[in-house]
């Protein structure tokens, strides 16, 4: 469909501007998405080869909020978009990481690593306050989800897929480097192709969307701070901007609407957007990517609206 356009320049068919224009949207969320995911399964891959369940049970503390403290640290220092870290998590839980610790991992990887909050410091003509409103507010806010999905949920909620029950059958330690280094690669190709399609779809709707829905219609809604906050948290949603960029497209609101709402506009979209929840629906249980998805837009409504208060 990107394609279309190029080769179909006949004077009998008009394609709308608006085509077009879903055209580019698509290429470029795709464009800017397939490198962190390309990034992502290849940690995958080394993980599924050289991680064994018995690393992954020295490295995670028995207690849960030391765990899911651990995870949103590790998270916070690790730089990776929404999308790249679906397979991360998802391999890392099928080695036997708490799907809380998981989480932990999940909603901070993207928004708060470092290169996220150098390129909000710029966003923002070298202020550090969005940075560290941004940092903080979105730990707290992690630590917060991840709690409570330790409270919700017991197993690891993962989906079924024909190759899960051989996770856990190959036993690498005895085989040579480069024959593990082989595998590793096949696992992350295997992993690629299975989260691109829902990328692809993910891409797809979202540059739909925004295309065919104007950015003024959802303005239209918001006439105080609570209101325009859950505007700016549905504009994150369906934009579905790589957390590195988001920043310089919040920026540009700042004469619109209040730093609250840009605040939730930066904190929401990294931990949950269009595209993330088609790929989350792919790998996890359709509940609990529902549950997920409530109680990241309740607490980051909460937590964004108190930040206000400081």
């Amino acid at each position: 469909m990107a394609l279309v356009p190029i080769f179909l320049k006949s004077t009998t068919l008009t394609i709308p501007n608006s085509f077009n224009q879903l055209n580019t949207i698509f290429l470029s969320i795709l464009i800017e998405a397939i490198p962190f995911v390309l990034i992502g399964v290849l940690i995958a891959g080394f993980i599924q080869i050289f991680i064994t369940e018995d690393h992954i049970r020295a490295c995670i503390p028995k207690n849960k909020f030391l765990a899911v403290l651990m995870s949103c640290v590790v998270g916070a220092a690790f730089p990776a978009c929404e999308c790249g870290i679906v397979p991360i998590v998802r391999r890392l839980i099928g080695k036997g990481v708490p799907l809380y610790a998981g989480v932990g991992f999940l909603l901070t990887g993207p928004l708060i690593n470092p290169i996220v909050i150098l390129s909000t410091y710029m966003a923002f003509g070298n202020d550090m306050e969005m940075a560290m409103l941004r940092m903080g507010v979105g730990f707290v806010a992690a630590l917060a989800i991840a709690l409570l999905v330790s409270l919700l949920f017991r197993s690891n909620q993962l989906k079924k897929t024909k190759g899960s029950h051989h996770s856990h059958s190959h036993t690498h330690k005895k085989q040579p480097l480069m024959l593990r280094i082989s595998d590793m690669f096949k696992h992350s190709i295997d992993e690629f192709f299975h989260m691109s399609k829902y990328l692809i779809i993910g891409a797809f709707v979202a540059a739909f969307l925004q295309t065919y829905i104007s950015t003024e219609s959802l303005l239209l809604f918001g006439d105080n701070q609570m209101q325009t906050t859950l505007v700016m948290m549905g504009l994150a949603f369906v934009l579905s901007l790589c957390s590195e960029a988001d920043a310089f497209i919040g920026a540009s609101f700042r004469n619109v609407f209040p730093t609250t709402s840009i605040l939730a506009f930066l904190v929401y979209g990294p931990m949950i957007d269009l595209k993330n929840t088609i790929m989350l629906l792919s790998v996890f249980k359709a509940r609990f990517v529902f549950v997920l998805f409530v109680l990241i837009t309740t607490v980051v409504f909460i937590f964004v609206s108190l930040s206000s208060l400081l």
